[in-house]
């Protein structure tokens, strides 16, 4: 971005003080490990654009660093990756839904999931029950699911677990930055989505 995205951020958004502008100035000249990996490769491989190798390594870098943390983080709770993700689509739906929409939220086989919400439901994570007849049964279509003060408690906590992280490598930058960063990625995203439809 260069020296004109700061100035643009303190002239026009005056919303950081000059000696954090200095500091993050001075960053710009600093190195990181991807840079010795892309001088190593360019000399292997001259047509490499540094700048897209750069960016695809730190991606993919950043994102598996931040899957990690996200382990740490349910493993911190006692949760398998599965079984955040039925809370989280629990969250998403209201608290409560059916046993075939919470499938279909899941992108699994209803049967697949019954075995994981009476692990949940033995935690005190859910309630399953059938309209008007008590606890359902396992594999019931009329089965609902209902998230709990202590479900939602916990699948919160992993969340804020990993967004802290989330905040700091993200909060090395300023509001622009942040701005300009997602607003770049949504083009390339984008460029994905077209050419999967294609």
């Amino acid at each position: 971005m260069g020296q004109w995205g700061y100035e643009r951020q303190h002239d026009a958004l005056d919303v950081d003080g000059e000696e954090e502008a200095e500091q993050r100035d001075a960053l710009e000249g600093a190195r990181d490990w991807v840079d010795d990996h892309v001088d190593r490769w360019h000399t292997v491989l001259p047509d490499l654009d540094p700048h897209i190798e750069g960016a695809v390594t730190r991606m993919q870098y950043l994102a598996d660093h931040l899957r990690r943390v996200g382990e740490r983080a349910l493993a911190e709770y006692g949760l398998r990756r599965e079984e955040h993700e039925t809370l989280h689509a629990l969250a998403r739906s209201g608290w409560h839904t059916t046993l075939p929409q919470l499938a279909m939220d899941l992108g699994e086989a209803p049967n697949a999931v019954t075995e994981r919400l009476d692990a949940l439901e033995k935690r005190g994570f859910v309630t399953l029950s059938s309209a008007g007849t008590g606890k359902g049964t396992p594999g019931d279509g009329g089965q609902e699911i209902a998230l709990t003060d202590e479900g939602h408690t916990t699948w919160l906590g992993a969340i804020d677990a990993a967004g802290a992280e989330e905040r700091r490598l993200l909060g090395t930058l300023d509001w622009y930055e942040r701005t300009l960063l997602a607003s770049l990625l949504r083009r390339v995203v984008l460029s994905v989505e077209g050419h999967d439809e294609g």
